[in-house]
């Protein structure tokens, strides 16, 4: 008895209790309680990447081939990124037409948000790439539409002129026009660079610059608003501005000096 008062009377005694009572209390825990919210978003990307997989071995992987590892008809998706296949399936330029097109055009997507998300998952678990953005990314609220403006004409307005609607490019291809595009893809193209459009990432563009150019976009959007200076010329900017004052005004100018020097010749002869 005198030994174990001893023991129990050990400097260490009390530490090695609370360490086996900290040990059961946490065994316990493990075992009894429910699943946390981690197991079970865990759970919920697996399965949106087995139902992925399933819809990319029916709709895509004839061009893309098995795993996403590419083919002669189409590129390798290693590494692309939800956002790749969000804009992609989402503007209904894939699955691509059969037709050979310089250019895969925008047209009516054929699955729906959830199939689409499902995808994305099942591409993004194959290598990283860029996510899908949040809504609070790409929202053009509170953005700087001004300092957009001046992103935009200066990365994106060679392509797509100045105000987004778009232009010719060589061998057929164009840059398509941005009216009325969700702000969620315009988000995306940016981050993937797609088809002849480089990429733009964080490290080049952040994303509240990202956000500045969409609010720019969507000010001069030709559905939302009116154009106060009066007519827009076709929004191409300074070029076919001066083109316009050069052979409408100087014209005009010239056509007025040519009136007046008959006139005056006209006067002297009466």
């Amino acid at each position: 008895m005198k030994k174990l008062s001893e023991r129990r009377r050990h400097p260490l005694a009390a530490i090695v209790v609370l360490l086996f009572a900290l040990a059961a209390t946490g065994g316990l825990y493990t075992a009894f309680a429910p699943a946390d919210k981690a197991q079970a978003d865990s759970t919920a990307q697996s399965l949106a990447i087995e139902e992925g997989k399933k819809l990319y071995e029916v709709g895509c992987a004839s061009c893309h081939g098995t795993g996403g590892k590419g083919s002669s008809d189409g590129p390798s998706l290693v590494g692309v990124g939800a956002a790749a296949v969000d804009f992609q399936v989402g503007t209904g330029r894939m699955p691509a037409s059969t037709s050979q097109q310089a250019q895969v055009e925008k047209k009516k997507n054929i699955y729906s948000q959830a199939q689409i998300d499902q995808l994305a998952a099942y591409i993004a678990s194959l290598g990283a790439g860029p996510a899908k953005p949040t809504k609070d990314e790409y929202s053009p609220e509170g953005a700087d539409a001004a300092k957009g403006g001046e992103l935009f004409r200066t990365n994106c307005s060679q392509c797509h002129n100045f105000t987004g609607k778009g232009g010719a490019l060589t061998d057929g291809k164009f840059a398509p026009s941005l009216e009325g595009v969700d702000p969620k893809h315009i988000y995306e193209a940016m981050q993937t660079g797609p088809q002849n459009m480089p990429s733009f990432p964080d490290t080049t563009l952040t994303s509240q610059n990202k956000q500045d150019i969409i609010a720019y976009l969507k000010a001069v959007d030709g559905d939302e608003t009116t154009n106060p200076g009066g007519l827009e010329l076709g929004g191409l900017g300074p070029v076919s501005e001066g083109l316009f004052a050069w052979i409408f005004g100087l014209g005009a100018l010239i056509a007025v000096a040519v009136w007046v020097a008959a006139r005056t010749a006209k006067a002297k002869k009466s």
